[in-house]
C-alpha cells in the first residue's frame, strides 16, 4: 500500500458565520477526505508553525483573514519561501488577493457589478438610488454601508470600493473544483442571502461562470462564483471566492456531495503529484 500523504486542514471551527455552520461542513468534509489522506485540523493562527511537517496545507473555512491579517501575511510569506503546497494555491487573483479584481474586471468590460475606488471615477457608475460602499480588504459584509451619491465624495480614497446598489431578482452561486462545475445554489429571497436552494444552471449560466474561472487561471482548487440576476435578466459577478469559500454542502443532494468529495480528492492527488509550490 503506498504511503498516505499528510494534509494540514486549516479551519476555524469556532467562527460564528451568519447563516452558516463552518464547523459542521469541515468536520464532515475531513471525515471523507480521511479515506485517502492523513488529516490534521488546525486553527489558521497555528498553520505557519505546523505546516512544515505536512505534504500540503488545505485552507478551508478559516474565516475572514482581516481578523488576523498580520498572521495570514506571515503564513503566505513562509509558505512561499519554503515551497509549501497550499490548496488553494496562493496565486489566486480573486478574493484571495483582495477586491482589486472587481476594478480590473470592470475596466476590462466583464459582466461584473460596476466598481470604482477613486472620486474622479464616480461619474463612470450608473445612476442609482444608493451605492454600496465597502473596504477593499473587506469580507463577509464587514464594513459594508449603503449611501446616496452626494455622500460618496469624501469616502472614496483608494481603500474603499463603490458600486451601485443593484435591484436584483436573486443571488446565485456556482461551485467548481479545478475547472469542473459541481453544483449551483441560489437565494430566491434577496433579503436572505444564506437561505439557499438548488439551482438548475443553464448552458448560458455556466458560460458566464466559467469565464471567471478561466480568468483566474488556478490549475487546482475550489472556487465559488457569486452572481446576481438583474431585473433585466442579466447575470453580474458579485464575488470570485478563491480563498476559503463556504460550500453549503449540507444543502445539496447526497449524490452532489459524493461527487464533490470525489473531485476534490482527485484534485488533491493531482496537486500533490505536481511537486512543490514555486
Amino acid at each position: 500500500m503506498p504511503d498516505r500523504r499528510k494534509v494540514l486542514f486549516v479551519t476555524d471551527l469556532s467562527y460564528q458565520a451568519r447563516g452558516r455552520r463552518y464547523s459542521d461542513e469541515d468536520i464532515w468534509l475531513t471525515s471523507r477526505l480521511r479515506e485517502d489522506f492523513d488529516i490534521a485540523l488546525c486553527h489558521p493562527l497555528d498553520a505557519a508553525a505546523l505546516m512544515d511537517t505536512f505534504d500540503a496545507v488545505v485552507v478551508r473555512n478559516s474565516g475572514p483573514v482581516l481578523h488576523y491579517q498580520e498572521e495570514y501575511d506571515a503564513f503566505r510569506a513562509r509558505a512561499t519561501a519554503h515551497g509549501t503546497r497550499v490548496y488553494n494555491p496562493l496565486t489566486g487573483r480573486g478574493d484571495m488577493a483582495g477586491k482589486q479584481y472587481l476594478l480590473d474586471l470592470t475596466a476590462a468590460g466583464h459582466p461584473v457589478i460596476p466598481t470604482v475606488d477613486r472620486p474622479e471615477h464616480l461619474h463612470l457608475l450608473p445612476e442609482a438610488d444608493q451605492y454600496a460602499v465597502k473596504p477593499k480588504a473587506g469580507a463577509d459584509s464587514i464594513g459594508l454601508a449603503f449611501l446616496p451619491r452626494e455622500e460618496l465624495g469624501g469616502l472614496v480614497h483608494g481603500d474603499i470600493l463603490v458600486q451601485p446598489r443593484i435591484d436584483f431578482r436573486y443571488e446565485v452561486s456556482f461551485y467548481f473544483v479545478d475547472d469542473a462545475f459541481q453544483y449551483a445554489l441560489h437565494a430566491p429571497d434577496p433579503r436572505r442571502r444564506w437561505e439557499l436552494e438548488h439551482y438548475e444552471a443553464t448552458d448560458a449560466d455556466l458560460a458566464f461562470a466559467r469565464r471567471f474561472i478561466d480568468w483566474n487561471t488556478l490549475d487546482h482548487g475550489i472556487q465559488r462564483v457569486d452572481a446576481c440576476r438583474t431585473r433585466e435578466g442579466e447575470l453580474l459577478l458579485v464575488e470570485l471566492e478563491d480563498l476559503n469559500p463556504y460550500l453549503s454542502l449540507g444543502l445539496v443532494t447526497d449524490q452532489a456531495r459524493d461527487s464533490f468529495v470525489a473531485h476534490m480528492t482527485a484534485s488533491l492527488h493531482r496537486f500533490l503529484a505536481a511537486g512543490p509550490a514555486m
